[in-house]
């Protein structure tokens, strides 16, 4: 039964008929796609772009929403604070005092040391011999930076290394070395942090890869997606790199400072016992310093312990391949689907549609971030934005140009039909497809005298004076919410009640009648010998008649027909036997009495026999000047 359903879903969607044309239709997907698809691929191979620096807002966001978390307690940050440098006297420090703090960190307990301070070769070695003697056997990792042949290598390769600063030979000698580089977005903000570094002397490991392989105990190697320490695999980004995921702003990794324990050799109330211990510069003005989600001026050892800690819990985020493929998918899918809601819907739910689409995208992105995944927001905001917009521009140009096409063709079609009929049939093309039968006031109207007069004034005339009739009618139908249904020649048909009926039909037919007959009387006046000549005559009638469409399919009229509408023609035959002018069936007469009492006065009442009917008729008569009279009493 589902199946069903989804098939007949499938099957409507497919018929609907777009609302703009195929042609530009197929011309929007075509560069959607083409669009889409080339943010999509520089996305899945890690080029540096300009969408970027947008998504590292969309990821600020996440971070922020998510909040502060805890770091795991095997890392922490010995500090060469402004406490360490005012007690020394000094800055850096002389390598024997780096000794001294080192073989306190030892006593203390902790199980390795990563140093993220270089210790390039100096001409004075004395103090190097020190050093290496203290790190002789103690596992430890000192910091080398790499001078990169591209300020933002791209994540895609591996970062190339021109040059390298690697710590004096002597006290390197007993360490193991790391490329402190990381890599930082066009805001400062550390992002990554390349595991792996083609240098002049081969490819080397980065400084939190290496400290974390000590700790562990564990060699580690590259596999195709990501980095394995003994039997675990650590997932990364393209080229090696581990994306960060902070905990907080600086001091969230415990820290303590190097003058507690230099001036102890081992502070009690400091516990490194089994940590991983990163010493680092944090002192004012010699520290490095970088901007990241959570504070302003976090020292850079933070962000090397962070890129630790991110290892020990596996909470680095995870984007690679798989996670890049998702967001190119999404960034063409909603491409497509928001250009084809523009196709098909009105603007409103287009643009409604669409931001569902890119609401629902971003909702799923921060609810993927809480468990550890950077989905990117930005490409499909910026794959689908430009293609939406330029369309919706298109559309609605063609939606305008629409608009005028309908007005004038309402227009012209009012010229075929009453205005409230044209309206109704534009707005429901469907309208009396199936007839319908309703209470209608019917009137017919006639120019006595007419074809003499024709036969007097010739073709071109008789159309000239033919069309300023029509305009009396039609002007005081229309004022009386009448609708003339058919002209013919000097007569004309009209009804009360169409194309909906109302109360007021009734009072509306007769006020309308009575008009008449004063304004072309008024009308002919002015037409000098014509009004000798001619008289209006009306007859009317109310009662159920049938709305239908009559004609072929192609050619089509809006009529009433039934035997209301024969009485309402018969009786102008009824008015012209009398020598009235008006001829209103009783039934019409009640009708107008019940909606306003008294409003007639109906001088003559005559039973009639109408031709081609069996019954006969109760009818009131008004000649010239009761017309008149009558006409100023509604």
């Amino acid at each position: 039964m589902a199946g069903t359903k989804g098939t007949r879903l499938a099957q409507s969607l497919w018929s609907m008929k777009p609302k703009l044309s195929r042609w530009i239709l197929l011309a929007a997907l075509a560069a959607g796609l083409i669009w889409s698809g080339l943010l999509a691929y520089i996305h899945l191979t890690g080029s540096a772009s300009v969408l970027d620096r947008f998504e590292t807002v969309f990821l600020d966001l996440k971070i922020a929403a998510a909040g502060e978390r805890s770091p795991p307690s095997e890392v922490v940050i010995v500090a060469i604070d402004d406490q360490t440098v005012n007690g020394e006297g000094q800055f850096p420090l002389p390598r024997n005092r780096l000794a001294a703090l080192i073989d306190a960190i030892e006593a203390a307990g902790a199980k390795a040391i990563a140093i993220d301070i270089l210790l390039p070769t100096t001409s004075d070695d004395s103090h190097d011999l020190d050093l290496g003697a203290a790190l002789k056997n103690f596992p430890s990792v000192i910091a080398a930076v790499g001078s990169l042949e591209e300020a933002l290598p791209l994540e895609n390769s591996v970062p190339v290394v021109e040059t390298v600063m690697v710590p004096a030979a002597a006290v390197s000698r007993f360490s193991k070395t790391g490329l402190a580089n990381i890599v930082t977005d066009t805001g400062g903000t550390p992002r990554h942090i390349p595991h792996l570094f083609l240098t002049p002397e081969g490819l080397k490991p980065s400084f939190s890869l290496q400290a974390f392989s000590l700790f562990q105990g564990e060699p580690h190697s590259f596999a195709a997606n990501g980095v394995r320490i003994g039997e675990q695999l650590r997932a990364t980004d393209l080229g090696w790199h581990m994306p960060l995921n902070y905990y907080g702003p600086g001091g969230t990794i415990p820290t303590f400072s190097a003058a507690n324990l230099m001036e102890q050799g081992s502070d009690p109330e400091i516990s490194l016992e089994d940590k991983l211990v990163v010493l680092g510069v944090t002192a004012t003005a010699v520290g490095d310093r970088f901007s990241t989600p959570f504070d302003p001026v976090m020292p850079g050892v933070e962000i090397q312990a962070t890129g630790l800690a991110n290892l020990l819990d596996h909470s680095a985020l995870i984007r690679g391949p798989e996670t890049r493929s998702l967001d190119g998918l999404a960034a063409v899918c909603i491409t497509l689907l928001g250009l084809l809601a523009i196709a098909y819907f009105s603007l409103a739910q287009a643009s409604f549609i669409y931001f569902v689409l890119m609401a629902v995208w971003l909702l799923f992105t921060a609810v993927a971030f809480t468990h550890g995944h950077w989905l990117n927001g930005a490409l499909p905001l910026a794959a689908s934005l430009p293609p939406v917009a330029a369309l919706i521009f298109v559309r609605q140009i063609s939606d305008r140009r629409w608009a005028r096409q309908q007005q004038i063709a309402q227009q012209e079609l009012a010229r075929f039909h009453a205005p409230r009929l044209a309206e109704r049939i534009a707005g429901d093309p469907t309208f009396l497809l199936h007839p319908r039968e309703q209470t209608v006031a019917v009137l017919f109207i006639d120019l006595s005298g007419y074809t003499g007069l024709s036969e007097q004034l010739g073709p071109a005339a008789t159309r000239d004076f033919l069309k300023e009739f029509h305009t009396v009618v039609v002007n005081v139908a229309s004022a009386n919410n009448g609708v003339v249904l058919d002209f013919m020649g000097d007569g004309a048909m009209l009804g009360f009640g169409i194309p909906d009926p109302a109360s007021s039909d009734p009072l509306n037919a007769c006020r309308c009648t009575f008009q008449l007959v004063e304004q072309v009387h008024d009308w002919l006046a002015l037409q000098s010998s014509m009004s000798e000549r001619c008289r209006l005559r009306v007859g009317g009638h109310i009662g159920q008649a049938v709305l239908s469409r009559l004609g072929h399919e192609q050619q089509q009229q809006i009529t009433a027909t039934g035997d209301c509408v024969n009485v309402a023609s018969r009786l102008l035959e009824v008015a012209k036997h009398h020598g009235a002018l008006v001829a209103l069936s009783s039934d019409l007469i009640a009708a107008a009495e019940n909606i306003s009492p008294n409003s007639l006065t109906v001088p003559r009442r005559e039973t009639e026999g109408i031709r081609g009917r069996r019954q006969s008729l109760s009818v009131g008569l008004w000649k010239s000047h009761e017309v008149l009279l009558s006409s100023k009493r509604l």
